[in-house]
């Protein structure tokens, strides 16, 4: 991703071209020296760079990682950790992490596995050498490059030569799933032998797509190192018998590289098993296990093209051109110590499991449906119409879509190709909606005019227009088209051929705001003069319109800031901010304490507390209201009640609103990356997800994602590209279609 106002452009005589990923530790970029070699540069967060504490953790990974030094690690390239912003630059290695692979492409067959495991019991060789447990081993921290693997992120490798530093209460150094029974119990006291164990966790993972100690959270993963048999269905002999004696609870009894190396040589070839079906999560995974966000710490989840395994030189594998993936070579002391999740949590499960949903279940699909993807964008030189709302609506065969960098368009469900697309001007706003055959949509004549078009939805023949607010949207509801007058001063009805159907008196100097719940129009109104503000928000009147003459009936008042959600057993549901203050900081996510229900018949408020306070951008689906937070945790709260049904840490950020399936029991989030993200309904266990789509267009960063149903299909929206993927084969790849600039334009007088 491009770099950000504010980051450096150049450091310790590299020039930073690009910002790989940014983590709770630190950032990471990719830079060039003067000779013109690319390396990994990670820079170290301005708070960390004044605790002493972190600096001699930082000086000891540095120093970990250049007395390392083999064909299959990463070598340090040059590093400052008394600099005022301290930072490291390590050699740019191109390849997706084992994770990534396993997740993309399945288990290993047996000649992949025989390379992966030579390359890791040779980089442990290095490493061990000097005297460095590394102490992390995971999928994450194992980097796939063309010639064989990488070991990466000495970040938590401790020389055997210097003195521990004191461990934080409450954090381990290490990931559960792949640490050692020793590593566990007494951090300070491992050796070579506990490297050899989480190594057996890695050969495990390759062959079978899942760890031998997955559980529902970390706290259950570590109870199963410490007592418990791996789990080792699923992988062939003799590998097993391999992995059995490397996941010994005894160090003792494990085997030595030099042993380990013979066996693995004798490995013979044997093609690659099945996923089990368990819908247990794979890789346990903590927040800010890697401190990067996206797929292994990745922002997007890595590179462009397909993966590519050790020494297969098989097509279906590809090769790797990689964008963003060395950011994973950061040698990541972005986590020095791993977080432990809390009672309840647990970590993302791998997308490559046999079922993804778990369920057997018909899937409904558009007829001669197949996985899509569609590229939007369409060169204009007008200025672009920029609510900040693209996306997508639908009447169940198509797609009419808006967004930064192109015009509306419309796009079959089934195939994703462009069948037309409309106007001149690229319209970051979502089309009002499609009913009988209209599609409606805003155009912009002038700043300062804004009107609501009628389109035909077959051949974009215009039907009517009518001039509205610029400031407030156009929304359906049962009826026709609720909008506010071009003034501000009525909100007015109109039908399906664009007659006015009714109209509001004036509320001279109010500010309303239209509303649509459960199909039917409401207003919220406050006075322009409430806390002296002219745009106040709030208190608001809580107005119901009659739909068939808009007649106007106060029902209650609401506090300010308050948000509407919807509708639940027929009454408006709101939601009440804990605090109304007006924050002007980024990043600020306004807390929200109670949920308001109002009969509409005689404006009683019903108000529900929450037993604490939610954060995020809030969605009700069928009785329960989810909050997404800019970091990815997502919270369910029962409508009725206001009870926590689940919180679940995905680590996918900039989540979109989520849509359910009933059928499948699971709500589908999308980010703007276009990584797809399914939780169950009633527990939040994560289902499945997928990576990032390897370039979601120049918008991605800047727009809100989106994602919908049509039928079973899943659409979503990354940027100015739209794809779609079915709930049972998530990871399917879908068919990239040619640029949509390509596809037949209408302008002219069909066009807005």
């Amino acid at each position: 991703m491009p770099l950000s106002t504010g980051d450096p452009e150049s450091i310790g005589g590299y020039v930073l071209i690009d910002r790989l990923g940014s983590g709770g530790m630190g950032v990471v970029y990719l830079g060039r020296s003067a000779s013109g070699r690319q390396v990994a540069v990670k820079i170290v967060h301005e708070m960390f760079a004044q605790d002493e504490e972190f600096r001699t953790r930082f000086r000891q990974e540095i120093a970990a990682a250049r007395r390392v030094s083999g064909a299959f690690t990463a070598p340090v390239v040059d590093a400052d950790p008394d600099a005022e912003r301290p930072w490291m630059a390590t050699l740019y290695v191109p390849g997706h992490t084992l994770s990534q692979v396993v997740r993309k492409e399945g288990p290993f067959s047996g000649r992949e596995l025989r390379t992966l495991g030579l390359g890791l019991v040779e980089a442990l060789r290095d490493i061990h050498q000097v005297g460095v447990v590394h102490r992390d081993l995971k999928p994450a921290n194992i980097l796939m490059a063309e010639d064989g693997p990488r070991v990466i992120d000495f970040g938590i490798s401790r020389a055997a030569d210097n003195q521990t530093l004191t461990l934080t209460l409450g954090r381990l150094l290490g990931t559960p799933p792949f640490m050692s029974p020793e590593q566990l119990r007494a951090p300070r006291e491992v050796t070579a032998a506990s490297d050899v164990f989480s190594l057996g966790s890695l050969l495990v993972y390759a062959a079978r797509g899942t760890g031998p100690f997955d559980a529902d959270s970390p706290y259950l993963s570590g109870y199963q190192v410490m007592n418990e048999p791996p789990t080792l269905d699923g992988v062939p002999e003799p590998l097993r018998g391999i992995a059995e004696r490397c996941l010994d609870k005894d160090p003792a009894a494990r085997p030595g590289l030099d042993e380990l190396h013979r066996m693995l040589r004798a490995l013979p070839d044997f093609a690659a098993t099945v996923p089990p079906s368990s819908e247990g999560p794979p890789e346990s995974a903590s927040p800010g296990e890697d401190g990067i966000p996206g797929e292994d710490g990745l922002p997007g989840g890595g590179g462009t093209g397909t993966s590519s395994r050790p020494g297969t030189g098989r097509g279906r594998r590809g090769r790797l051109i990689l964008t963003g993936v060395g950011a994973a070579l950061a040698v990541s002391g972005l986590s020095i110590a791993a977080t432990v999740l809390a009672p309840g949590s647990s970590a993302p499960p791998d997308a490559s499991t046999a079922s993804a949903t778990g369920r057997s279940r018909p899937v409904s699909l558009p007829e001669r449906w197949r996985p899509w993807r569609a590229a939007l964008r369409y060169d204009s030189q007008d200025p672009p119409l920029d609510y900040g709302e693209s996306g997508c609506v639908s009447d169940g065969s198509a797609l009419y879509c808006g967004g930064s960098g192109f015009t509306v368009a419309k796009v079959d469900a089934a195939t994703g190709r462009v069948r037309w697309r409309t106007g001149t001007r690229p319209q970051s706003a979502r089309p009002i909606g499609v009913r009988d055959g209209v599609v409606y949509v805003y155009e912009e004549p002038t700043d300062e005019s804004r009107r609501v078009v009628a389109l035909d939805a077959d051949t974009t023949k215009r039907r009517w227009a009518r001039e509205i607010s610029v400031s407030e949207p156009a929304y359906l509801f049962n009826g026709g088209l609720l909008t506010l007058s071009p003034r501000h001063t009525r909100i007015s009805a109109y039908g399906r051929s664009g007659q006015l159907l009714w109209q509001s008196p004036k509320r001279d100097g109010a500010v309303c705001y239209l509303k649509v719940l459960g199909g039917a129009p409401y207003s919220m109104c406050s006075p322009p003069e409430a806390d002296g503000d002219p745009m106040a928000e709030g208190p608001y009147t809580l107005l119901r319109l009659d739909p068939s003459d808009g007649t106007q009936r106060e029902l209650a008042t609401l506090p300010r800031k308050t948000l509407s959600l919807g509708v639940i057993d027929g009454q408006p549901l709101f939601l009440a901010p804990q605090t109304a203050k007006d924050v002007y900081e980024a990043g600020y996510e306004r807390p929200y304490n109670a949920l308001l229900r109002v009969d509409p018949r005689t404006g009683e408020i019903r108000r529900t507390p929450l037993r604490r306070p939610a954060h995020g951008s809030a969605t009700l689906l069928d009785g329960v209201v989810y909050f997404a937070r800019a970091n990815g945790t997502v919270t369910a709260i029962s409508a009725d009640s206001g009870k926590q049904v689940w919180q679940r840490a995905t680590d996918t950020e900039s989540l979109s609103a989520p849509v359910e399936s009933r059928k499948y029991g699971q709500v589908y989030f999308s980010n703007r990356f276009g990584r797809l993200l399914a939780l169950d309904r009633d527990t939040g266990a994560e289902k499945w997800r997928t990576a990032a789509l390897n370039d979601a267009g120049s918008a991605a960063e800047g727009t809100t994602p989106s994602v919908q149903l049509v039928k079973d299909a899943i659409v979503a929206m990354a940027g100015d590209t739209a794809f779609s993927v079915r709930p049972d084969r998530p990871t399917d790849r879908p068919t990239a279609l040619p640029s949509a600039s390509r596809t037949r334009a209408v302008s002219g007088s069909g066009a807005p």
